[in-house]
């Protein structure tokens, strides 16, 4: 477990509640132009919406529909941006959307693709075209054309934690499991309480950012006693996980009848993976669970796509999060934009300022980070330009592909498996070499856990990416958790607890 800050004199010019993709996003921006940050998560990093998605960076088609141009333009020269800054967590994905003809007309989804391969640069990723389905397809044989596109899967989570370990080395300070009780104006400056497993604390700094994510309007009523200027909507979205539906790597986007879409996934070679849902949410954004309606959506939705039918019995796991989009009043949860909103307030002049952020989406977190700098410029105007276009993140340096890192994995560990050594290359990227150091076989990497888990990798994700317990290993580290038993984790278990004892590394 990591040690906390003690209250001091310092004065951090930014401070930032959440540890979700924006929180991270924030604070690896304004580190890297020479602001001070510390970033406090009251749970793990991603552990509520963050990890809670699709797992794609993508353009939106189906946002064309509700005329969001502007987020869409955005997202589709994101994809490019991101392929270049993790290419061992985000990957180019096809996409093949069937044909239903009593939905959408042909010619208005050519449309669509027409505008999603313009409005945004396009280097690395093709292009849509028509396809046409013959016997072999998995699709129920009715469906015979349709369109294909292109996009990009990611780690969520991993995104995340790579993002908050690079604010860290340009500087921030990251605190986990550490709550904000309360934060309060003193003329320019937040003090800021805190508190987690070793006491309460208190910190002070510049200006206050608050990324809290589903608690973004409850943070400002209840912990900072002010008025929120949005309101926000939580949209519920869960996912089913089954044995895999068809071979090969393409994804599916299913048009329903009730004018949403559904993706299925190709996810971890052997599984697909069905979502998403939207349906308002009102309960506590923490104990989101998928529904039984939920479930019968998606099984539906896919039982009148593909050849093989499903259960609920074929269900393996699912997840849900909750989307906290800002209100614009739309009466359909589909409709609510999913762009982002910031909203920077002082109550008077020369007060500290506070900087809010309203919904947003995984692939525009980059630039919703440069907006937030953007905002706060009048309050630090010595801090440097935007940069993080072109930076890697920790892993991608010097990254020619994940199956040739792989090759150069096993070449050193000689008895390492083809599917391990994909996994560490796909999660590590060239950080792996950190883990593996001089070993030569799978052997010399300690305890193992069960699937491919051994205690270096274990050491080095409580090290230097703030893990402290199974969970946060198995199901945001990575996604052992599918097929760990429960005597394997809890050898991980009685493995980790004296490790709780020991400060993490900054």
């Amino acid at each position: 477990m990591q040690t906390s800050p003690q209250s001091s004199d310092k004065i951090y010019d930014l401070a930032i509640i959440g540890g979700g993709i924006n929180g991270v996003g924030i604070a690896v921006d304004a580190a890297g132009r020479g602001l001070s940050v510390f970033l406090c998560e009251k749970d793990d990093l991603a552990s509520h919406t963050s990890s809670a998605s699709s797992k794609l960076i993508h353009g939106g088609l189906r946002y064309l529909e509700h005329k969001e141009f502007r987020l869409v333009r955005e997202a589709l020269a994101e994809r490019e941006v991101l392929l270049n800054k993790a290419p061992h967590i985000i990957r180019p994905m096809r996409f093949i959307m069937p044909h239903r003809p009593h939905l959408r007309p042909a010619w208005l989804i050519r449309t669509g693709l027409f505008f999603y391969d313009h409005l945004g640069k396009r280097e690395k990723l093709l292009g849509s075209n028509n396809v046409y389905f013959k016997d072999d397809s998995p699709l129920n044989t009715a469906i015979t054309r349709g369109f294909e596109y292109s996009d990009c899967a990611v780690d969520d989570s991993r995104l995340v934690v790579l993002n908050a370990m690079h604010a860290r080395e340009k500087g921030a300070e990251i605190v986990t499991r550490t709550r904000c009780l309360s934060a309060r104006r003193e003329g320019q400056i937040w003090v800021v309480d805190l508190e987690n497993a070793e006491g309460q604390f208190q910190i002070k700094a510049k200006a206050l950012v608050n990324a809290a994510g589903p608690w973004v309007a409850q943070f400002i009523k209840q912990d900072l006693q002010l008025k929120s200027p949005y309101g926000i909507r939580l949209i519920q979205g869960s996912h089913i996980i089954v044995p895999k539906l068809y071979e090969g790597d393409k994804a599916f986007i299913m048009q329903n009848d009730d004018r949403r879409i559904v993706f299925a996934i190709p996810y971890l070679d052997q599984y697909t993976m069905i979502g998403t849902t939207d349906h308002e949410y009102k309960g506590d954004p923490a104990q989101v669970k998928i529904t039984q309606g939920e479930i019968d959506y998606l099984v539906k939705v896919s039982n009148e796509h593909f050849k093989k039918q499903l259960t609920q019995a074929d269900i393996i796991s699912t997840f849900a999060g909750v989307r906290p989009l800002c209100d614009d009043e739309s009466d359909n949860p589909s409709a609510v934009t999913r762009d982002y909103t910031l909203a920077l307030s002082k109550e008077a002049a020369g007060q500290a300022p506070l900087l809010s952020v309203f919904g947003g989406k995984l692939t525009t977190y980059r630039k919703l980070a440069e907006s937030a700098m953007l905002q706060l410029k009048a309050f630090f105007p010595a801090m440097k330009g935007s940069w993080t276009a072109t930076e890697t993140l920790p892993g991608g340096e010097k990254m020619v592909s994940v199956e040739q890192l792989a090759n150069e994995i096993r070449a050193q560990i000689s008895d390492a498996s083809e599917a391990l050594a994909k996994r560490w290359a796909g999660a590590y990227g060239s950080r792996i070499w950190n883990i593996l150091g001089e070993a030569s076989s799978v052997k010399q990497l300690g305890q193992h856990f069960g699937q491919g888990l051994y205690a270096k990798e274990v050491d080095y994700l409580c090290r230097y990416e703030w893990a402290s317990n199974s969970q946060d290993i198995l199901w945001r580290r990575s996604k052992l958790g599918l097929n760990m038993q429960a005597h394997e984790i809890a050898l991980l278990d009685a493995y980790l607890k004296p490790k709780n004892q020991a400060p993490n590394a900054a």
